[in-house]
């Protein structure tokens, strides 16, 4: 038996991974976090299989549809929304699986961040703009953040900043970051990236408080930095022609020219 934890993606039922369907497909359990997780992603779900929506429940009731499951030989597909790499509360799961020497695998999604660039059509590293991508959050009642991981730190970096679960502290997101990126710096929010109502607000972060709809008050994501505005950044070295690289080497002198033909 095995609890197969699955990145089930940011909102659109066809961006999960095949290996992640062919899990669900498999499991005669399955537990969902019904408030995140497209219903439309339970069609995997085999014939007569228990599905369970943990929206409403404890760490505590979890465990017990696991341990029950596990008592069962039955293998248990735990789907959370996006990728389980961050804020998916999977680690204090995992924990308690240790402990109970209930195995386990993870299986990565599509996350979130990757979805609203996607939606925006948008590199979020750009040369001469932006070489770095930090996601981050604001703190809220579910987790405090530790000393030194503050917005006016990484804002500091100059970086491109992807900040989830913060759409309800707009003001201190504007207040922390507009000493180091400006008030005109570009601004998108991404509301239910990748779902059928999703919604795009591209602003300023001097204009991001006015600019947000009344009505978007959760599951959206605040992107912030200079690549969001998509100009004014150098080309890539990666395709020029006078750039030496591994499998085009341009002279016979070049350290990669022997390496290209299979030599030692």
């Amino acid at each position: 038996m095995t609890v197969h934890f699955i990145g089930a993606g940011p909102g659109a039922a066809d961006l999960l991974t095949l290996r992640g369907r062919d899990l669900i497909a498999s499991c005669p359990v399955c537990l969902y976090a019904g408030s995140l997780v497209p219903e439309a992603i339970l069609s995997h779900c085999p014939e007569g299989a228990k599905v369970v929506n943990t929206a409403a429940m404890d760490l505590d009731a979890i465990m017990a549809e696991i341990q029950a499951a596990h008592e069962q030989g039955q293998d248990v597909a735990r789907l959370h929304s996006g990728d389980l790499s961050v804020w998916s509360a999977m680690g204090e799961q995992l924990r308690r699986l240790r402990a109970l020497e209930i195995p386990y695998s993870v299986t990565p999604g599509v996350p979130s961040f990757a979805a609203a660039a996607a939606a925006l059509g948008t590199e979020l590293t750009l040369p001469g703009l932006a070489q770095s991508l930090v996601l981050t959050r604001t703190p809220g009642r579910a987790s405090a953040m530790p000393k030194g991981e503050s917005l006016t730190n990484f804002a500091a970096t100059g970086a491109t900043l992807a900040i989830h679960l913060s759409i309800q502290n707009v003001e201190q997101v504007v207040g922390d970051l507009t000493p180091s990126y400006g008030a005109d710096c570009p601004v998108a929010v991404v509301y239910r990236a990748s779902w059928p109502d999703q919604r795009i607000i591209r602003t300023t972060l001097g204009e991001l408080a006015e600019a947000l709809d009344a009505d978007i008050t959760r599951t959206a994501l605040i992107l912030v930095g200079p690549a969001l505005g998509g100009e004014g950044f150098d080309e890539s070295c990666l395709y020029a022609t006078d750039y030496d690289r591994r499998y085009r080497p341009q002279t016979a002198e070049s350290p990669w020219a022997s390496w290209s033909h299979g030599d030692d």
